[in-house]
Parts: structure tokens; C-alpha cells; sequence
């Protein structure tokens, strides 16, 4: 399909979702997966930033997912669902072990721009500037997604879990509608909050492109138990994301 599929004025149901892939140092990617998440034999970042109905009002969001895979099934680990809709926080974290969590998201097309911007506390960490460069012909795809659902004990104690970490699994597939490439610039900052220059950095060249598609699959499964120690070092994160860190905050312990 050559041409965007059009919509009423303001609608929110089918915003594309700008989409944007990069390389980066596996042994830094390694440090974000926790026992029982292999690293895969490719070593790419992926950013989801988007505007979607939750579940009939717009939530911005920026995903960022890192390739990985699971008893040799490939799929991506997700690392942060940044988000401006405060109500679908706790409800995911909660529900699923989502990683959401509370921040700002600037994302607009403008003609053939595109523009977005991700902040976190103040830090504008990701921002991203570029033009359409015309429509791609895409296959219709599947893919897994995983995430952690964990919960510490209320006792305090060491390596002790009123829920021990379990993944859920995310699979989904979908059929491609309109996707349309962009180029530009993608700039990564420095956050104490958000630390994707000092765990994905950009190794390489990279890829964007405007997608509008609908799902044919989508199921969220609690799958596996992982090891409760050799998890235990991954426990604390920053906010609700998996970005190691200590007691909610930036301030990040060590791991060997």
C-alpha cells in the first residue's frame, strides 16, 4: 500500500508508531538481562514511541526493548514503558509486570517530519528528528516479548519474595498496513534516570520507520519461574522499569 490510510481529524485510534532499531555494545546488554534471559546473537535496541488509545484516551509512550532470547527462542527483553498516562502505571506493574513508568512524551508528524522527544524526571534523554523518505513494502510479522512479574517480601528479607520472579511472555503478530521510512537523527543524553547511554549505546547505523498495523495475534502469559537468587541483584529498579537501580531511585549498585 502506497498511501496512508486516512483518518477522521483528531482521531487517536491509529497513530503510526514511529519505530527505531540500532546496534549496540552486546556485553553493556548483557548487564540488563537477568538469569534465565539469554543474550541473542544479535545485539539491537529497539524504540517503540507512540500515541495509542488506554483504553479509549491517548497514552504517549516510548518502549525500549533489547533483542534476547528464551530457551532458544528468539523475542526482545523489555527494559521501560515510559508513559504520560499516570492511571496504567500500577494497573500493568501490578497485573503483568508491564515495566511502566510515569514521564513525558513530546511525539507529533508535521507533513513529512516527524519529531519526538522523551523525558524522565527532567532529563530529556531520547530525541529524535527526521523526515518520511516514502512508503516500504513489509511482510506481515510475529514476535515475543518478555517481561518480569516480581514482588519482594514485605519482611525485608534477603533474597525473600511474597511473589518470586516469574517472566510473561508476550506474543504477538501483525499484519503491516502502511509503513513508511524516515530519516534523521536519533540523539541519545545522559539521565541518572534512564541510563541508555551507558547500557545502549549507539554501535551503528541507524534505522526508522512510521508503522501503521493491525494486530492478528496478541496473548500475555505468566510462563516460567527464574532462579529467586540469581535474581535477586536485578530485584530493584529504577521507577517501574528494569533499569537497575536502588530503592526506586538512580542511585545503582555494582553487579559483578
Amino acid at each position: 500500500m502506497t498511501e496512508a490510510p486516512q483518518m477522521n481529524a483528531g482521531d487517536i485510534s491509529f497513530w503510526p508508531i514511529l519505530k527505531i532499531d540500532y546496534p549496540t555494545d552486546p556485553e553493556n546488554l548483557a548487564k540488563l538481562l537477568p538469569p534465565g534471559i539469554d543474550p541473542s546473537d544479535t545485539a539491537n535496541v529497539h524504540l517503540s514511541i507512540y500515541c495509542f488509545p488506554v483504553p479509549d484516551e491517548p497514552e504517549y509512550g516510548c518502549l525500549i526493548t533489547v533483542d534476547a532470547d528464551y530457551k532458544g527462542e528468539k523475542g526482545y527483553y523489555a527494559i521501560c514503558y515510559n508513559i504520560d498516562q499516570e492511571s496504567a502505571v500500577h494497573t500493568s506493574r501490578d497485573a503483568t509486570g508491564q515495566p511502566k513508568y510515569l514521564g513525558e512524551i513530546d511525539y507529533f508528524i508535521m507533513g513529512d517530519y516527524v519529531t519526538a522527544r522523551v523525558r524522565h524526571q527532567g532529563y530529556t534523554f531520547i530525541e529524535y528528528q527526521g523526515k518520511k523518505s516514502g512508503a516500504m513494502d513489509y511482510d506481515a510479522w510475529n514476535e515475543n516479548e518478555w517481561w518480569v512479574k516480581v514482588s519482594k517480601a514485605c519482611n525485608g528479607g534477603e533474597k525473600e519474595y511474597d511473589f518470586p520472579p516469574h517472566l510473561v511472555h508476550v506474543k504477538a503478530g501483525y499484519q503491516p498496513v502502511h509503513i513508511e521510512g524516515v530519516e534523521g537523527e536519533l540523539t541519545l543524553r545522559e539521565s541518572p534516570w534512564d541510563p541508555i547511554t551507558e547500557f545502549l549505546p549507539v554501535c551503528g547505523d541507524v534505522s526508522a520507520r512510521l508503522s501503521q498495523a493491525m494486530p492478528t495475534e496478541r496473548t500475555i502469559a505468566l510462563s516460567d519461574q527464574l532462579d529467586g537468587d540469581a535474581f535477586w541483584p536485578f530485584v530493584d529498579t529504577i521507577s517501574g522499569s528494569r533499569w537497575p537501580g536502588f530503592m526506586g531511585g538512580p542511585k545503582r549498585q555494582l553487579r559483578m
